[in-house]
């Protein structure tokens, strides 16, 4: 018995469908084979097959945010204007 197709319609950024022809090209695939290997990869596994989550930094990430923000605004802390500034002070 034959495998019978369907057509979906999918709407995506127009650049985004340029890189991904351009990556899955060089795979050796279209799109069409691309999203049938995410479908397929997605039911065997019974779930997306990669973490899906919000690009939050993590503590450590946190923390260096946070004293770069502190030294920011710390008028005690020396500011430099450019790079020759900031070498001349270090080679003195």
């Amino acid at each position: 018995m034959a495998n019978s197709t369907t057509n979906i319609s999918i709407r995506m950024d127009t650049n985004l469908k340029t890189q991904a022809d351009a990556l899955f090209g060089e795979l050796g695939m279209n799109l069409s084979t691309a999203f049938n290997i995410f479908v397929r990869q997605s039911l065997r596994e019974g779930r997306i097959p990669f973490d899906i989550s919000l690009n939050r930094p993590n503590s450590e990430t946190i923390a260096a945010m946070l004293e770069a923000e502190r030294i920011a605004n710390d008028p005690s802390v020396k500011h430099y204007t450019d790079l020759d500034e900031l070498f001349a002070d270090l080679n003195s």
